[in-house]
């Protein structure tokens, strides 16, 4: 027996995950890599007992796997288990998966919005960590500054001449600064698009150490950071409607009221197809107002486009519910 290419066949027996590839153990065949997105929702879930938390468990490493755009973790602060992926629904089908290939009865909590934070202007810094405790002691100092770049990544320049940093603490300072690029000091969000720059510093032939460099950028960060004027930024979605052109100006009017903007529209004579960028916050529960509106004769699409700034008015909302958030201890 064999199967040729386009051929739907069905194995038993055989220990396999989607995505998977067969051979005949003969020929080894190397794939591209795939570009997968950040995921931009996450979702809390928690299970309702011990066997559920185990079946969860299970579910939750074979998705994993299954699925690259799929993440998992752990909050510190909760304990929660937090699912991320690329949208709702994305979400939603892993949920029922677990409850009904894996009776794990769990409880989800409000989808959130995975924002991230950048900075706006060019701030200078200029730290000196030292501690003292008996014995040797810790030191290092490191000026620089650190500024807004066009993409997303972090960029570390070493401007630092006549060893005013030893060579071999400059690798130490660049991860200081890194580790602080996963929380941001605006609301606790990633941060994108940021250049340091460290033209000057200072050693101790006794007290400086990888670890005491590294608390000194730690420390330069949080003095600068604040003073470069962070901006919250929030991903938006390329959405795609498609729907019969008597239900075009309803689609269209919806999408204006998430503070879309509509990029292009094409029509047939029977069906419309409506593209535009809409942030993601504004799309949760936009499967059942599409329905509404056009007696759930339209379908859409929707994919991760990029981070734009949050408007101002919305910007100081979201301050005050994570405020409050974190004063009521909840997440």
């Amino acid at each position: 027996q064999q199967a040729e290419a386009g051929d739907i066949v069905a194995l038993f027996g055989v220990d396999c995950f989607s995505g998977d590839t067969f051979t005949d153990g003969r020929v080894n065949y190397a794939l591209t890599s795939m570009r997968v997105p950040e995921p931009v929702v996450s979702l809390a879930v928690t299970p309702k007992d011990n066997k559920a938390s185990t079946q969860m468990s299970k579910a939750i490493h074979r998705f994993v796997r299954e699925d690259p755009t799929f993440r998992s973790r752990v909050d510190p602060e909760s304990g929660e288990t937090i699912i991320s992926g690329m949208g709702e629904l994305h979400l939603e089908i892993y949920v029922e998966r677990m409850r009904r290939e894996f009776n794990a009865e769990v409880e989800t909590g409000m989808p959130q919005v995975a924002y991230r934070e950048a900075i706006s202007r060019k701030a200078e810094f200029n730290y000196t960590h030292k501690k003292q405790t008996g014995g040797s002691g810790q030191y290092g100092r490191v000026a620089g500054f650190m500024e807004p770049t066009e993409g997303q990544e972090f960029e570390f320049v070493n401007a630092v001449k006549g060893g005013a940093i030893p060579t071999e603490f400059i690798p130490a300072v660049e991860k200081g600064f890194q580790g602080c690029l996963e929380k941001g000091l605006l609301l606790g969000f990633p941060v994108l698009g940021m250049r340091v720059t460290v033209n000057d510093g200072n050693s101790h032939s006794v007290d400086s150490s990888e670890l005491a460099f590294r608390q000194a950028a730690v420390g330069a960060f949080k003095q600068a950071y604040m003073n470069a004027k962070p901006l919250l930024l929030e991903p938006v979605m390329k959405v795609a409607v498609e729907c019969p052109s008597d239900f075009q100006g309803n689609v269209m009017a919806s999408i204006s009221q998430r503070r879309g903007m509509i990029t292009s529209s094409a029509e047939d004579g029977v069906f419309t197809t409506v593209e535009a960028e809409v942030p993601l916050a504004e799309m949760f529960g936009y499967a059942t107002t599409l329905r509404s509106l056009t007696q759930g004769k339209a379908e859409f699409t929707m994919e991760f486009s990029k981070y734009q700034k949050v408007p101002d008015s919305i910007a100081e909302e979201l301050k005050k519910t994570f405020a409050d958030r974190r004063k009521g201890g909840k997440k």
